[in-house]
C-alpha cells in the first residue's frame, strides 16, 4: 500500500514561538512611521545638546534653538514673503517643466523616430549643471521672474521626461498585444493600456523632478533675487550669520518634504488600483513544525 504523503499542518502550541511567522512589528507600520518622524527631532536634540556642552562650536553649527529664535526675529511677514516667493517659483517652474516633459516624453515613447531625433540633444542638455544656465538665462531674460522660473522648469523637465519615455517603453508587450487583439484604437491603446501601466514610473520621475525643482530654485535665487529662501541663505552667508544659513536650509528641507508628501498622496490616490507587495500587509504564515 503506497505511503500517504499528505502534509499535515499543525497549529503551534499556545505560548510557543512561531518561527515561520513575520515579526509582529512588521504588521504594524504605523510605529515605524512615528519613529521616522521622531528621528530628525532626536537628531536636532542631539545637536542642541552637543552645542550647549561646547562639543560642537556654535559659530560652525548653531544650536537649533538659536536657529528658531533667529527665524522668529525675522518676523512672520518677512519670512512669509521669502517662503511664498520660493514656493511660487517652484510651483510655476515645476508645472511648466513637468507638463512639457509629459508631452514630449509621451511622443518620444510612442515614436522611435522622434526619440532617435531628439534624444541625443536632450541627453547633452541634461548634462549641463544648473549654475551654467544662470548667466545664459540672465543674458536672455533679464533679472525678473522669467529666468528663475525657466531654470526651475529645466530642472524639473529632464527626470520627468526620462521617466515617461522609460515607462512607456517598459510596458509589457503582452499587454500591448492584448489591446491590439481587442482592436483598440491608438488613442484607446494609449489611455487604457500604455498610460496606466507606465504611471508608477511616471510618478517616480515627478517626485524626482520636484526635488530637483527646489534645488534649481536655490541656484537661481543665489545669484539674481531680492526675495526667497535662496536669497535668505546667500544673505546669511555674506553677513556671517550661520543661524540664518542653517535656518534657510531647514526651511528648504521642510518645504521639500511637504511638497513631496503631497505628491505622494496624489500618487497613492491615482494608483489605488495597484495590487503590489508594497501595498499589501504581510500576513502571518503558518509553517509545519
Amino acid at each position: 500500500m503506497p505511503a500517504d504523503h499528505t502534509l499535515t499542518i499543525r497549529e503551534p502550541r499556545r505560548g510557543a514561538p512561531n518561527r515561520g511567522a513575520w515579526p509582529r512589528l512588521s504588521n504594524r507600520p504605523g510605529g515605524w512611521h512615528v519613529a521616522g518622524l521622531l528621528l530628525p527631532v532626536a537628531f536636532l536634540a542631539l545637536i542642541e545638546t552637543l552645542v550647549r556642552i561646547h562639543v560642537v562650536p556654535e559659530h560652525l553649527v548653531p544650536a537649533p534653538s538659536s536657529i528658531v529664535e533667529s527665524l522668529w526675529n525675522l518676523g512672520g511677514a518677512r519670512l512669509g514673503r521669502h517662503i511664498g516667493a520660493s514656493s511660487l517659483r517652484v510651483l510655476a517652474g515645476f508645472s511648466l517643466g513637468a507638463a512639457l516633459a509629459l508631452l514630449l516624453g509621451a511622443a518620444m515613447g510612442l515614436s522611435r523616430r522622434l526619440d532617435a531625433l531628439l534624444d541625443p540633444s536632450f541627453q547633452a542638455l541634461r548634462a549641463i549643471p544648473s549654475l551654467a544656465w544662470v548667466p545664459v538665462l540672465l543674458l536672455w531674460m533679464g533679472i525678473d521672474e522669467s529666468p528663475k522660473i525657466t531654470l526651475v522648469a529645466i530642472g524639473a523637465f529632464f527626470p520627468v521626461h526620462l521617466s515617461v519615455v522609460a515607462g512607456i517603453r517598459g510596458v509589457d508587450r503582452k499587454l500591448v498585444e492584448l489591446g491590439e487583439v481587442n482592436r483598440l484604437s491608438r488613442r484607446a491603446l494609449f489611455t487604457r493600456v500604455l498610460l496606466p501601466a507606465s504611471l508608477p514610473q511616471i510618478f517616480t520621475g515627478l517626485r524626482t523632478g520636484l526635488s530637483l525643482a527646489w534645488m534649481f530654485m536655490v541656484a537661481a535665487e543665489l545669484i539674481a533675487a531680492t526675495r526667497g529662501l535662496g536669497y535668505l541663505l546667500s544673505d546669511g552667508r555674506e553677513t556671517g550669520r550661520p543661524d540664518i544659513v542653517f535656518g534657510s536650509i531647514l526651511l528648504l528641507a521642510l518645504l521639500g518634504k511637504l511638497s513631496d508628501s503631497m505628491l505622494k498622496t496624489i500618487e497613492a490616490h491615482v494608483l489605488s488600483w495597484r495590487d503590489t507587495r508594497s501595498d499589501s500587509t504581510p500576513r502571518v504564515s503558518r509553517a509545519a513544525p
